[in-house]
């Protein structure tokens, strides 16, 4: 893809309807190859996003979920101490026969030259990060939720989005054959370091106008009529203003047609709409909310 509408196009053909100001700092994200960080409420298809770009630039998949408390050990590396050991078990006879009547600094030297030995890529356990970096294939790697880690996880980041490398201290510095692709979401729960913000490009994804959220829906649910799709979006939309624990994401809206449709309503005021909320709303008291404002909205459009 030249060109920005060529990305559009391969976006559209990787089931994802992408809008030309986001899929311009996809773009440029790719060409520049500069990370890329993607901040919006949850629901709004941030995951999604990555999916359909590693499809469309036919780059391999890959998700690291964060998490309170993640560190480099689930990030990016860790040892197989069992494998180690195993191994010092097996070539115990061996090593004992190197040191065997040497002198206390010869022997500490042979023992230090076996321990060396155990720290090879054979005992690596290869975490997403590292993974990404040391692909034989091009790869977009997805740091998913990133806000949710401690800020002292994005200093873990650092290397890998400035210099597309990893360093672990007994092996040194690896990169693979490609630069992995990178992209970032947050949900703004908390604000992100300078540090990590300068050295990525930046796109913000809200909730779409229910236009787009439309053509989602008959892309997603095929079945279903124009006139009660229209009606179940433009709802939707007028309920994401209201006060809400959470508001619907597109994928429950998705669902919430595909419920409507499998219990074989036809119109926004039958009683399978009210009865399918809870694939749209996820708590007592937003369903409550819900209900009240599907009655009005069916009265009048019913």
């Amino acid at each position: 893809m030249n060109d920005v509408s060529g990305l559009v196009a391969a976006l559209d053909a990787a089931d994802y309807i992408a809008d030309d100001r986001l899929a311009m700092a996809v773009f440029l994200a790719i060409k520049l190859e500069r990370p890329l960080l993607i901040e919006g409420p949850a629901g709004v298809g941030k995951t999604d996003l990555a999916r359909a770009v590693a499809v469309a630039t036919g780059r391999t998949f890959l998700r690291l979920q964060c998490y309170e408390g993640l560190d480099e050990s689930r990030a990016i590396y860790d040892w197989d101490y069992a494998k180690q050991i195993l191994y010092t078990q097996l070539l115990r006879d061996a090593v004992r026969e190197k040191v065997e009547g040497r002198s206390l600094a010869d022997a500490i030297d042979a023992v230090g030259e076996a321990n060396v030995a155990f720290f090879d890529r054979r005992f690596l356990i290869e975490r997403p990060l590292l993974r990404a970096v040391t692909s034989e294939e091009p790869a977009l790697l997805l740091v998913d939720e990133v806000d949710r880690a401690d800020p002292e996880f994005e200093a873990l980041l650092l290397e890998l989005l400035a210099e597309r490398q990893v360093t672990i201290p007994e092996l040194g510095t690896l990169r693979g054959k490609h630069a992995p692709l990178v992209f970032l979401t947050t949900n703004a729960t908390r604000d992100m370091t300078d540090a990590l913000r300068r050295r990525c490009l930046h796109a913000f994804l809200d909730y779409p106008l229910p236009s787009r959220e439309l053509a989602i829906v008959l892309r997603r649910v095929p079945h279903i009529g124009e006139r009660l799709a229209g009606h179940l979006t433009e709802f939707v939309h007028e309920l994401r203003q209201r006060e809400l624990r959470k508001a619907p994401s597109i994928a429950e809206t998705v669902d919430w047609a595909k419920s409507i449709v499998l219990l074989g309503g036809a119109s926004i005021d039958s009683s399978a709409a009210k009865d399918a909320l809870a694939a749209l709303l996820k708590h007592e008291e937003d369903r409550d909310v819900g209900a009240a404002a599907l009655a009005k909205f069916a009265k009048k459009h019913g």
